[in-house]
């Protein structure tokens, strides 16, 4: 996937098709990050001496929420569909989760730091994109991705790099978030 922000498609519809097709991938982004937090939160919340990490985890997933509740708006104002992938990047998500906590708070803070590293990215190219077609909308996905951005940095913070086989557990994440963004456009 390319940094790079998609140019202008020609033709009548063009610009309305893009717009689905990015609201739809940022729709099931947000809902597979609030599965991810839910399955990490499954995990973390039963250990004893885990309250600070859980605390942390819950305040990101309530941002999450507040993203995805903002994406419904938008696909139901703008009459796009949302992605048919959502059973799966639901169920797809919790199991990352809950497989990264498992593997400590380090490997936790390293799913959270590769997810949004990619997510920071992706949203750059969207407002590059967006911002002079619908200034609106560029404005909202900078403060999500002013959001993301503190996500990762905490988790940076937090010990990410840390954690048991970093390198090679962060960059699986990211080609899984990669393919999940190029397959929830256009299914």
């Amino acid at each position: 996937m390319s940094d790079k922000p998609i140019p202008p498609r020609p033709g009548a519809g063009a610009m309305s098709g893009r717009l689905a097709e990015i609201l739809r991938v940022d729709h099931a982004g947000e809902l597979g990050a609030v599965h991810i937090y839910r399955g990490q939160l499954a995990v973390l919340r039963a250990g004893k001496g885990r309250e600070r990490i859980s605390g942390q985890l819950a305040e990101m997933e309530k941002d999450e929420i507040d993203h995805l509740q903002r994406f419904d708006k938008l696909l139901n104002e703008h009459k796009v569909r949302p992605t048919a992938m959502a059973p799966l990047w639901r169920v797809a998500g919790f199991a990352l989760g809950a497989g990264t906590a498992l593997l400590g708070e380090k490997a936790a803070h390293a799913c959270t730091e590769a997810v949004e590293d990619v997510i920071e990215r992706h949203y750059a190219s969207q407002i590059a994109e967006l911002e002079n077609r619908e200034p609106e909308l560029a404005a909202e996905l900078a403060k999500f991705r002013d959001e993301e951005i503190a996500h990762r940095d905490h988790a940076l913070e937090e010990g990410a790099r840390e954690a048991p086989g970093y390198p090679l557990l962060a960059a699986v994440i990211r080609a899984g978030c990669r393919t999940a963004i190029k397959i929830s456009e256009k299914l």
